[in-house]
């Protein structure tokens, strides 16, 4: 695969991420909900995190990758283009120092080569650039 292709990552919002680019990056990601397929959540979840509708299909699983607080991630990919200009992002609520607000899940997005990702992501989510079809550690 050729290294310049591009995947879309978010910047993870609030105050903790506010200052870091490197590994301060992910993939619209989330929890999934009571009787929805994992590929149903994910479409939820970018959609939510994003305010961008999904490309259409297809999907390919790219399977999961366990983060190193525990939690599972499994990823879909999809080939399409996405309107960044559409990007609102949903938020949830932080408690620091006493204080509640409401922070995004994610604070900007973009276009990113496959090289470029590999030092903007969390460090849980870089094997994913090794499972892109196509793509071969190393090339």
């Amino acid at each position: 695969m050729d290294l310049d292709r591009e995947v879309l990552v978010g910047h993870m919002g609030g105050p903790f991420w506010a200052r870091k680019d490197a590994g301060a990056w992910s993939f619209p990601k989330g929890a999934l909900e009571p009787g929805e397929t994992a590929l149903e959540a994910a479409l939820r979840e970018f959609h939510e995190e994003t305010g961008i509708a999904p490309p259409p299909a297809p999907y390919v699983d790219l399977g999961a990758v366990r983060q190193r607080s525990g939690k599972s991630v499994r990823l879909f990919l999809t080939e399409g283009d996405v309107d960044l200009e559409a990007f609102e992002p949903g938020t949830f609520s932080m408690t620091l120092r006493g204080r509640t607000f409401e922070v995004p899940e994610l604070d900007r997005v973009r276009w990113a080569s496959v090289r470029e990702a590999r030092v903007l992501l969390t460090a849980g989510q870089v094997p994913f650039l090794d499972r892109i079809p196509g793509y071969s550690p190393g090339s």
